[in-house]
Order: structure tokens, then C-alpha cells, then sequence
């Protein structure tokens, strides 16, 4: 005997909201009409691995659907969960520092600011302690900077 999800059993309510959901040839995402065909079979009391096999995912993705729809109701067992964002790499002091770094002159035997160099001398005079290319190439499209062209960068003009 497989294992059975235990205790849900879908409300009158809720099984017409998931029969509108899919009537009418309402435009449901494949994701969303997978976890309501998932609910209907959990509901006609298929064993976890029936319902996996049958609906082409895996056991532990039916049990998530059913458990939410089990503590959260419908709406969350068909929606997915908030994704964390990941922490931010540099805070506003260091992305002014960056900025106003980048808005001088290029070091010594440079041409221009690249985002390489920006990498490299802003690890140098410790602004950062470690920071990738792209996080710094991310400041400077923020912040509309373009130091390689010149045009693009305030720079003090000398008096002739």
C-alpha cells in the first residue's frame, strides 16, 4: 500500500474555484493547472507517487502542494513561495566612495576608468575587501557612469 496524503479533502468552495479556474478556456499557467490537477487527485485519494507519476513531477512536490493547501487554503497551494533575496553586496557609503572614485582621475599608468581597474583599485584602497566585476559594473549602470567614455564622466576642468 503507498502512502496517501492524510486529511485533505477539498471544500465544496474550493473545488469550484478550481473548476473556474480551468473552465472557459481560461488562460492558467501550466505550473498553476498542474498543482490544480495535483489538489483534484490528493482529493480522490491517489498515493503520493500516483499522483507524482501521473502529473510528471516528483513525490516531494505533491506533498508541498497539499500541505499548503492543508494550512494556507487554495489560493497559497496554487501560488508559489516568496523567493528570499540575496543580501546586498555593498552599502550606500561604499557605492558613493566607488562613485566618487571613479568620477576623479584614472590611477596611474590608465588612460580611463574600466571596470576591471574600478575592481582592482577600489579593493586597493580598501573601499571593499572583496568584490566581483559585475557588482561593480551593476553600481556604475545604476548610477548612468560610463567612466571609459570621457564624456560621460564629470571631471574638473584646468584653467589654461
Amino acid at each position: 500500500m503507498r502512502p496517501r496524503f492524510p486529511g485533505l479533502h477539498l471544500s465544496a468552495t474550493a473545488r469550484r474555484f478550481l473548476a473556474d479556474q480551468t473552465r472557459d478556456g481560461r488562460a492558467v499557467s501550466a505550473r498553476t493547472w498542474k498543482r490544480i490537477r495535483i489538489l483534484e487527485l490528493l482529493h480522490a485519494q491517489w498515493s503520493l507517487a500516483d499522483v507524482a507519476d501521473a502529473m510528471g513531477t516528483y513525490p516531494r512536490e505533491v506533498r508541498r502542494v497539499g500541505w499548503r493547501y492543508v494550512e494556507q487554503g487554495v489560493q497559497a497551494a496554487l501560488t508559489d513561495d516568496p523567493r528570499p533575496k540575496p543580501p546586498k553586496r555593498l552599502d550606500t557609503r561604499q557605492q558613493a566612495a566607488i562613485v566618487a572614485m571613479v568620477c576623479g582621475p584614472p590611477p596611474a599608468g590608465y588612460a580611463r576608468w574600466t571596470v576591471r581597474v574600478t575592481t582592482e583599485e577600489s579593493q586597493r584602497r580598501g573601499i571593499v575587501a572583496d568584490v566581483g566585476r559585475e557588482t561593480i559594473r551593476q553600481v556604475l549602470a545604476h548610477h548612468e557612469l560610463k567612466p571609459w567614455r570621457k564624456k560621460n564622466v564629470v571631471r574638473p576642468h584646468t584653467q589654461r
